[in-house]
């Protein structure tokens, strides 16, 4: 399916709900005013970032991976102490806990998850006897058409620019996104290289029904990381990221002096130097804006301040739909 007509038809394009929400099968599925969904971060997006994001109209999520079974039921506690609308939890399926994760979240009553990582169809049985939705993260056309068959409600493709863990395929997320809507009858979400508006509307005209970031939220108020890494994030460009560990899990981070070292070593090396205590440090766990882990996009370039989430999902929501109108006046022969 391609062209506008059938975009129409998959509800890409949203409608105005109360409030002036948008609604379409991504935010059916998430319970969300907006279809932007916060990117999950290991030890970064817990409990109060997660609610903090649902409050603005977003899908907050809590990031399974690196927290006790305790830990994410306190992080799931706190947030439902701070917001009534809906908060997800992201859950690595290759992770030894994953299944404990899914059945917390059950417990603690999450209406939609996202799965990455794996198979979701490991998952799928105890999933629908719960009555859970869930959004499961794909690299490329396959993973998607497995997804889709698995049962899933939707898929997040993640392009090459994305922060974090990423796939081994070296596909822009310009290019995946089109090619996967075109490929499966359930909704798309955007993930990779979108930091703003300009983003945000490129992902709807590119066939996605919803974006997820990550970046972007990392130089918040609200985001539980060291200030030098927000300041770090806001002062760079594009071009200063580095992907880590590409043997094993590839993950994009800020480069610093620990990835200059890592630039001069083989992949071998690298990755027995990154398996050494004290080489190098998660952020949340220390370290400084030298030798820290610090997970980022490509789309870091676009990021020039911190502010409030809430002016962020202001600036992001406010400028699309005028970025859209501008769009809407060219093309379709009117005054721009």
């Amino acid at each position: 399916m391609s062209g506008q007509t059938d975009l129409q038809a998959k509800g890409a394009f949203s409608t105005h709900g109360p409030g002036g929400s948008r609604h379409n099968r991504i935010t059916k599925i998430l319970g969300s005013s907006y279809p932007i969904i916060q990117g999950a971060m290991r030890m970064i997006t817990l409990g109060e970032m997660a609610a903090a994001v649902s409050n603005c109209g977003g899908f907050g999520q809590i990031a399974a991976s690196g927290l006790s079974n305790d830990k994410l039921r306190a992080e799931l506690k706190r947030a439902r102490e701070l917001t009534d609308r809906p908060v997800g939890v992201n859950i690595p399926i290759y992770r030894p806990n994953a299944f404990d994760a899914l059945e917390i979240s059950i417990e603690m009553g999450v209406k939609t998850i996202t799965t990455s990582a794996g198979n979701p169809a490991k998952m799928m049985e105890r999933v629908r006897e719960a009555g859970l939705r869930v959004v499961h993260k794909v690299s490329n056309e396959s993973m998607a058409r497995k997804a889709q068959a698995a049962g899933v409600d939707a898929v997040v493709v993640t392009g090459f620019e994305a922060g974090g863990h990423i796939g081994r395929n070296d596909v822009s997320t310009l290019c995946m996104v089109p090619q996967i809507v075109d490929a499966l009858d359930i909704p798309v979400v955007a993930a990779g290289g979108i930091g703003d508006a300009r983003g945000l509307v490129a992902a709807f005209a590119l066939g996605a029904e919803g974006v997820e970031m990550g970046t972007r939220f990392l130089a918040t108020q609200e985001c539980a990381v060291p200030t030098f890494f927000k300041e770090r994030v806001c002062s760079a460009s594009s071009d200063e990221t580095f992907i880590l560990g590409k043997k094993e899990m590839p993950i994009r981070v800020l480069r610093n002096k620990m990835t200059e070292q890592l630039e001069k070593m083989g992949e071998a090396e690298a990755d027995e130097f990154l398996g050494k205590s004290g080489d190098s440090t998660y952020v949340t766990e220390g370290g400084n804006r030298e030798n820290a882990t610090m997970p980022c996009g490509q789309s870091v370039g676009v990021v020039k301040r911190i502010e409030s989430l809430s002016e962020v999902f202001f600036e992001l929501v406010g400028e699309a739909e005028e970025l859209s109108k501008r769009l809407g006046n060219f093309f379709g022969g009117g005054e721009g």
